[in-house]
Parts: C-alpha cells; sequence; structure tokens
C-alpha cells in the first residue's frame, strides 16, 4: 500500500515562466537516467528482494522517495510552462548557444524548434513521461536482476549519472527558485550515491559478494584469462592502471598486463544455409537446391521441435 501526503517533498517556484529550459528539464524526468527510471528500478529491486529485510526496506524507502521526486519536477516544469508571454519566449530564445544549436536566425523560428510543441498540444502544459527531446520513458531503461549487489551497482551508476545531468541543468539557468529547487535534489542524488556504495559494502560484509564476483573462471575453468588484462590497443598507458597489476580486486587472482595478446579461436566458418532460406552460400554451387531427399526450410523446423520435446 502507499500513501500520498499531499505536501512536496520540497519545491521552491521558478521567478518566471521559461518552456525552453521546461524542455531541457523533462529530462530528469523521463530520461534513461531520470527520476522515473530510478524510482521504477529501486521499487522492482525492493518487490523482487528475497534477501535480507534491511535491503528490501532500503530499496523501497529510496523508490517510494523518488516517486516524490517526479512529482517535484513535474510541478516545476507546469510552473515553467505556465502563462510564458511571447515576449519573454523570444528572449530565452535569443540565448547564443541555443540559436546555435537549432540554427535559426529568426527568434520566433528558434523558440518553434527550441520547445517541445507536445507541451502545449498534448499535456496542456503539463509535464510528459518522456526525455528532453520528446522520447517516451522506456520501461526497458530499469535494471532489477534479483541480485542485489549487480543491482546496487546499477544503482550506484544510474546516481551519478543523474546527479551529473542536474549539475548541468542547474548550470543553465540563473533563475534563484529553479536552482534551489534543483540544489535540494543534487544534495538527495549525492546521498543516494552514497548510499549505494554503503550497500555496496555492507552486503559485501555480510557475505554475499560471492553472488556476483564471478566463479566462472574457479568452477568451470579457463583460470588463466580470468585475471588478464588486455591492452587492445597502441600504446600501453593502461599498463599504469591498478588493473594491470598486483592481486585482482576479488583476492582470487594477480592481475596480469598482456602487452600484445593474441588470438586464440580459430578463423570463423559458420555453416552453410539452407537452400530454402534463400541465402548467401560460400559458393554458388551450393544455392541450388537438389531433389534428392532435401527437406524444406518448414520440415526441418518441424523435426528440430521434435528432437527438443522428447
Amino acid at each position: 500500500m502507499f500513501l500520498h501526503t499531499k505536501r512536496l517533498q520540497y519545491f521552491t517556484p521558478p521567478s518566471k515562466p521559461d518552456p525552453i529550459y521546461a524542455k531541457k528539464l523533462q529530462e530528469l524526468i523521463g530520461g534513461s537516467m531520470g527520476e522515473m527510471t530510478v524510482m521504477m528500478q529501486y521499487l522492482f529491486q525492493g518487490w523482487n528482494c528475497r534477501g535480507p529485510a534491511k535491503y528490501r526496506d532500503l530499496l523501497l524507502d529510496t523508490g517510494t522517495e523518488e516517486i516524490g521526486h517526479v512529482e517535484m519536477l513535474a510541478t516545476m516544469v507546469a510552473h515553467l510552462l505556465d502563462k510564458a508571454p511571447v515576449e519573454m519566449q523570444e528572449e530565452g530564445a535569443k540565448d547564443p548557444v541555443v540559436g546555435a544549436v537549432m540554427g535559426g536566425t529568426n527568434p520566433r523560428d528558434v523558440i518553434a524548434a527550441a520547445m517541445n510543441p507536445q507541451h502545449e498540444i498534448v499535456s496542456g502544459q503539463g509535464a510528459m513521461p518522456a526525455d528532453s527531446v520528446g522520447f517516451p520513458w522506456n520501461g526497458r531503461f530499469i535494471v532489477a536482476s534479483g541480485n542485489l549487489l549487480a543491482d546496487f551497482r546499477s544503482n550506484l551508476h544510474a546516481e551519478s549519472q543523474g546527479l551529473m545531468q542536474a549539475v548541468r541543468l542547474y548550470e543553465m539557468t540563473d533563475d534563484p527558485g529553479v536552482r534551489d529547487h534543483l540544489s535540494f535534489m543534487i544534495a538527495r542524488d549525492t546521498m543516494h550515491q552514497n548510499q549505494w556504495l554503503a550497500a555496496i559494502e555492507e552486503l559485501q560484509s555480510d557475505g554475499f559478494e560471492e553472488t556476483v564476483t564471478p566463479k566462472i573462471a574457479h568452477e568451470y575453468g579457463k583460470k588463466e584469462y580470468a585475471y588478464q588484462f588486455w591492452n587492445n590497443s597502441e600504446g600501453q598507458e593502461s599498463a599504469e592502471g591498478r588493473w594491470a597489476k598486483g592481486q585482482s580486486i576479488d583476492g582470487k587472482g594477480q592481475f596480469e598486463y598482456v602487452a600484445n595478446p593474441q588470438a586464440v579461436g580459430p578463423i570463423p566458418e559458420p555453416p552453410q544455409p539452407d537452400p530454402k532460406l534463400h541465402a548467401t552460400p560460400a559458393t554458388p554451387a551450393m544455392q541450388k537446391t537438389s531433389d534428392n531427399g532435401a527437406k524444406n526450410f518448414v520440415d526441418s523446423a518441424v523435426d528440430t521441435v521434435k528432437q527438443i520435446t522428447k
């Protein structure tokens, strides 16, 4: 059960409307690293959590907070779109960066390109579940694998990217209300970035590091490749990094720098296509179909299914 508190977690209204900035702010709502993404990511991770209760609670606490962040940003977008006079829009379009990006010379032409017309046509001067170029938010943006260590690392990445975007947007405006509003979100993103680092550390101290640390090299062989860094480019500057020497991070091996890695597999020789598929074979002769027992594609597929289901 979720309960909605009618007060916003934090909000400072903008000092003036700015529909162009409202379009930019959509990135923090529906972008791939926006608040809708982390909201759904943390909630699904929490709902799917089978680990200790403290981790499930951590995820659901944070995911629920992110619902509030979407609400805050949607409210800000509505204020930025409200009663924006044409003269003010033209002033915003005179920004040399906006003008250069849009390639327009007439302020009204630049406005038409810089604004999001869907804010007027579709949402009636409201926020949308989309990014700054109008691409709809997509559930494929989220990561919820059921493995807490893998998920927390993804959460750290999402918060780091979201924090950087919020800082960039902060620096793109001089509106004191918008800046104050974003400063709160930047502070919360900073906390969330740190909390995922702490959660990763705690998972490891609780003995869960083995759930992600690759066991493949130890259980299935190929250990000789498990800790080699392959230099696949000109120069060897990468040899100076922590990943090129010393004990591996998981403590199970020693990093090795391979300056000139060699291929260990053969030249590929893919199987030739079924003639009935009309693909291009290795030689024209192979393209000719034969009548002496060659099965069509459907028959071959049926035989394959029968073999699988035996």
